[in-house]
């Protein structure tokens, strides 16, 4: 069955005007052009939304045609989207519209750049790369098959033919590079070497980490520094070689407040297994409750930490 094309139209106009209204586009309105072309619907013909405790299935091809209208309505709002559950668990998910549209942004492609996008999802953040710097110019790279063979599919579907690599996004992929620009859609426990390696001087490297954004610069194949922006970003990890395990945190006898405050969890997610939890609420006491920018990242060599204002001040704790 086809999508009502008036609807789909409708909703999606309805989605970019609300991205607009976020501000997420200001500093480069180009994108608005790539969020008004591509349909969104196309990514996702089904989703899970939670019901009772689980999660229902809405899809494009529901003889009902009332949750028909449901999932393609859904499709555009500004929500992410379970894409793939597994025993009541989310293993995918198709981020939410404005905080792609924000950091597609801030990963200041220009044109003729080259991208890498790890994690491949759906296929729409391809999609997007794809309308802005053409086909040739993005790739997009996953280590499930399954996701890539149906992005792969979505995205023809769409009109899109990006290079679509199944491989482990933790080693990138090097046949592709140089890339002027990374972007990750998977959360990072720390920057892969590899991913420097196949950078051209000046690339900057945009990914998850510790539920923010890290903006990194990378001067050349050891070295890379940036700053986490404002942006709070909560994702599904990388799987593959770069992926470590959760790391134990005991917060027995922190204060509820702190541990509801959203910015105090960003820190204990930063320096989990380096510092003490008791030790971080002082530093946070202590430094007037930082806000994500005071934090980056550093790579130089094989060292790789995270910092407090300074990457050679007082406060560092490695990845």
């Amino acid at each position: 069955m086809e999508a009502d094309p008036v609807v789909a139209a409708e909703a999606r106009a309805a989605l970019v005007r609300e991205i607009e209204a976020s501000g997420a586009w200001r500093d480069d309105p180009a994108w608005r052009t790539a969020f008004t072309q591509v349909p969104r619907h196309l990514f996702v013909p089904y989703y899970y939304v939670g019901a009772g405790g689980g999660y229902e299935r809405l899809w494009g091809e529901d003889p009902d045609a009332g949750r028909r209208d449901r999932w393609l309505r859904g499709a555009y709002t500004d929500a992410p989207l379970a894409t793939r559950v597994r025993d009541g668990s989310l293993l995918s998910s198709s981020s939410q519209p404005s905080l792609m549209a924000k950091m597609l942004v801030e990963l200041d492609v220009q044109d003729g750049h080259r991208v890498l996008e790890v994690g491949a999802g759906t296929g729409y953040n391809a999609a997007l790369l794809a309308h802005r710097l053409g086909d040739d110019r993005v790739t997009t790279v996953d280590l499930d098959p399954e996701i890539t063979e149906s992005a792969r599919r979505h995205l023809a579907a769409a009109g899109y033919r990006p290079a679509v690599v199944t491989a482990d996004g933790a080693a990138g992929c090097p046949e592709r590079a140089p890339y002027d620009r990374i972007i990750a859609t998977c959360a990072l426990t720390s920057v892969p070497r590899t991913w420097l390696a196949q950078c051209a001087p000046g690339a900057r490297i945009l990914a998850p980490l510790a539920t923010g954004l890290i903006a990194l610069t990378v001067r050349d194949a050891e070295h890379a520094e940036g700053r986490f922006l404002h942006t709070p970003a909560y994702f599904v990890p990388l799987r593959g070689g770069g992926a470590r395990g959760g790391r134990e945190q005991h917060i027995g006898g922190l204060p509820r407040r702190a541990l509801q405050d959203e910015l105090f969890r960003f820190l204990l997610e930063l320096t989990a297994g380096t510092l003490d939890p008791h030790e971080a609420l002082a530093l946070w006491r202590r430094e007037g409750q930082p806000v994500r920018e005071r934090f980056g990242v550093s790579v130089s060599g094989p060292y790789e930490w995270a910092w407090l204002d300074d990457p050679e001040g007082p406060y560092a704790w490695p990845l």
